[in-house]
């Protein structure tokens, strides 16, 4: 431990010595002409290209830029952006306080990056801002003769492939991901390369990385055959399965396998199952494929819950990303879930098992050699970074001196008597004039409070995955003065809440978290919100024991328990509770991230099996 602690001192005295460099460099820039700066730029691109010396091309590269962006875009870096620039440039994860200017430091390890003529990516969160950013920044590029791409959904490959030659290139991390699985097939194909889209691998920045590289690194990127109908008779199972389900009766005819997230048929429930009549398509079929049928049809049934695991959205299940609260396009349930949910929604059943090609977030974002990120919260998560893609982590200090209050958490005995206390709290500081943030879980916990809200006659906003179109124009003015916004967990990561005028004398914005996430991250990324740069803000805690991080934590059994040990009790609960909460969120963590490390385990002996076995290892084809 002490020699980490050494190294990472060492760093940052490093880091420290090469924005004074920065500084000193930059005084030499102020009268040089752009032609100047764009003939030192390819000066600095031979000398990178000659391994350079020391910091010295670094130390040059970012004063350049830092330039390039004073004239065009009308920005200086502080020195804290330039500090975690550099720290990007070498394969570490730094965390930047939310509001300190991921933006415009994302720039710095970029252009460097871009230097050595391999391309240099950034990933993301959605095509908005992969768009926006380009756009801004943009105009600091060109000025020293680097070329600017994005990419996004709607592009077609005659349009992706010049972005991903520009020298710096935004975009998702999704759409980068299926890019690259598209150019693996054209290869099984022989199509040649003059069809590929991107270039090797070389280097990638990615934003939100505890988001990406954490929370979503065993998501499968699929590209699938052809979409079609299920057949009939398969369609016509999962519609049976869907319609029995309310017949069988809980611990009698099944039980919940909690630590799983799996139904089991007892054998009660496996005899109704073969006395219920079946039509004539299914009765061919074997028990076991009816047993399994029913099985998932129960788990679609009583786990995954429509406003909080998935939405229907023209006649479609689309799943709802648990850590951001947006619509993860293109993914699906593995092993008939999705039919199962689908049946249960009484919309087409599709046919969900055909890939052409698939590959997980880690892998994908491990193949670069330089991959770095940069997240507002990644202590916690530091002991993963340097686990699974051995990565070094920095903590940035902030620019300003934080000015954010914490209040105390308020715990109550059931969801109902939380929802009326943060009601009344909005209600009081709407009147004093104070914007509000409250965050929840899930789109169904959004649309709760929004309805109580209304019902007390608070104007407020929603924010949640029904409103992607107006995400950035409602977290852009959720500041002003006596606004009230309420928001799923993503609460627009990627755009800052700036305080309206007059709002930092009445004490800033207020951020209410109405539950715990499965992890503190998610949490401290909400509750940075508000006081960003050395603004004011604060933040408090509601609780309810009925919530569903016990009873993910500890079991039915037990959350049941404690709902009837603080029934008796009144609405408002000791704070000796706040313990318990904080226990629930460790064990649930740790379980995530226990099976994230086999997960990782199983990924890293299946590619490498792939390999010793001369197939691709992407594929579903040999290669």
């Amino acid at each position: 431990m002490l020699w980490r602690r050494a190294i990472g001192e060492f760093r940052r005295r490093r880091y420290r010595r090469i924005v004074a460099g920065v500084r000193e460099h930059e005084a030499t820039l102020l009268a040089a002409t752009n032609d100047e700066l764009r003939t030192r730029c390819r000066g600095l691109k031979f000398a990178v290209a000659e391994g350079g010396h020391g910091d010295r091309p670094l130390v040059e590269a970012f004063a350049l830029m830092s330039e390039a962006c004073r004239r065009t875009i009308g920005l200086r870096p502080y020195d804290v952006q330039l500090f975690a620039g550099a720290a990007l440039c070498e394969h570490m994860v730094a965390e930047m306080q939310t509001g300190e200017g991921k933006t415009l430091t994302a720039a710095f390890p970029l252009f460097y990056q871009a230097l050595f003529g391999e391309g240099s990516l950034l990933a993301t969160g959605n095509d908005y801002l992969a768009e926006r950013d380009a756009a801004h920044l943009g105009p600091a590029f060109r000025l020293l003769g680097v070329s600017v791409g994005f990419v996004v959904e709607r592009m077609s490959p005659d349009e992706r492939r010049p972005a991903y030659a520009c020298d710096v290139t935004y975009g998702t991390g999704k759409e980068f991901g299926f890019d690259f699985l598209r150019d693996e097939m054209s290869a099984a194909a022989s199509e040649g390369a003059a069809s590929r889209l991107q270039r090797p691998p070389f280097a990638m920045l990615v934003d939100e990385a505890d988001q990406v590289l954490i929370d979503d690194a065993s998501t499968p990127l699929i590209i699938s055959m052809p979409s079609r109908k299920a057949s009939n008779v398969t369609a016509e199972r999962f519609k049976w399965a869907a319609a029995q389900v309310d017949r069988l009766q809980p611990e009698i005819d099944f039980v919940l396998e909690e630590r799983k997230l799996a139904m089991r048929l007892t054998a009660a429930g496996r005899k109704h199952v073969r006395d219920l009549p079946q039509p004539r398509e299914l009765q061919s079929l074997g028990w076991n494929y009816l047993y399994e049928d029913v099985e998932r049809a129960l788990l679609a049934r009583r786990i995954y819950r429509p406003g909080v695991h998935y939405v229907v959205h023209d006649e479609k299940v689309q799943i709802v990303d648990e850590f951001t609260g947006r619509i993860a396009e293109g993914r699906q349930w593995s092993r008939g879930l999705h039919q199962a949910v689908e049946a249960q929604e009484n919309v087409p059943i599709t046919d969900g098992d055909g890939q052409a090609a698939r590959i997980t977030v880690q892998e994908f974002f491990s193949r670069f050699p330089r991959l770095a990120g940069m997240t507002g919260t990644v202590a916690t998560a530091a002991r993963e970074f340097a686990t699974v893609y051995e990565m070094p982590t920095m903590i940035v200090p902030t620019h300003r001196p934080s000015r954010r209050g914490r209040l105390p958490t308020r715990i109550f005995r059931d969801a109902a008597a939380k929802r009326r206390a943060v009601c009344d709290a909005v209600r009081t500081l709407q009147a004093s004039g104070r914007p509000v943030l409250v965050g929840t879980r899930s789109i169904g916990a959004s649309e709760r409070l929004s309805q109580d809200l209304r019902e007390m006659g608070v104007v407020h906003d929603v924010l949640n995955a029904r409103e992607i179109a107006r995400e950035a124009a409602i977290v852009a003015g959720a500041g002003e003065r006596g606004r009230v916004t309420v928001a799923t967990n993503m609460a627009g990561r990627g755009t800052d809440i700036k305080l309206g005028p007059g709002v930092a004398e009445l004490g800033g914005l207020h951020v209410m978290l109405t539950e715990l996430h499965e992890a503190p991250r998610i949490d401290r990324q909400l509750v940075g919100r508000g006081a960003r740069q050395g603004d004011p803000g604060s933040y408090q805690t509601f609780l309810a024991v009925d919530d569903d991080l016990l009873r993910e934590a500890f079991g039915k059994a037990y959350a049941e328990r404690l709902v009837r040990r603080a029934a008796d009790k009144s609405p408002e609960l000791s704070r000796h509770w706040e313990r318990l909460f904080l226990r629930a969120q460790r064990k649930v963590e740790n379980r995530r991230f226990r099976r994230r490390t086999q997960f990782h385990y199983y990924e890293r002996e299946r590619t490498k099996s792939a390999q010793e076995t001369g197939l691709n290892a992407y594929l579903d084809l040999p290669g």
